[in-house]
């Protein structure tokens, strides 16, 4: 992954936030929306690419374009900061591969340690019933 490549193909859109905020949110466009466009990047190898494809699916468009939003503070510019910060966070989370994992068996040791606990909560249980006359 070639961070200063991608950082060059973000795409950057100001617009104005939505919601209560008076006359400072209807007159100053602080919300800004990033796009990537994963297809086409020649920051990514195309092994990350299907990575990314794969591990963003419900968060890309049909043309595969990634698109986040933020407008958290009323800046412009922290508001980009923020947006950018999230999206190098989510993309290096898709590109972290899981450990393979290696099944074992369970050692002697473990075994006998489940049956005496085992064992002692069935006499734990026992001893909790009422004495009877005999077994019938």
């Amino acid at each position: 992954m070639d961070k200063k490549q991608i950082h060059k193909e973000l795409q950057f859109k100001a617009m104005r936030s939505s919601g209560a905020g008076g006359q400072h949110v209807n007159k100053v466009s602080s919300k800004v929306e990033l796009s990537f466009n994963v297809p086409d990047s020649d920051g990514l190898s195309d092994r990350e690419k299907q990575r990314i494809l794969l591990k963003l699916q419900s968060r890309l468009t049909n043309d595969g374009v990634f698109i986040l939003q933020c407008d958290e503070a009323r800046s412009q510019h922290r508001n980009k900061d923020l947006v950018m910060k999230r999206f190098f966070d989510l993309l290096k989370k898709a590109l972290i591969v899981p450990k393979k994992r290696k099944p074992t068996k369970p050692t002697k040791s473990s075994k006998e340690k489940r049956l005496k606990s085992k064992k002692k909560i069935s006499e734990k249980k026992d001893f909790r019933k009422r004495p009877g006359l005999g077994e019938h």
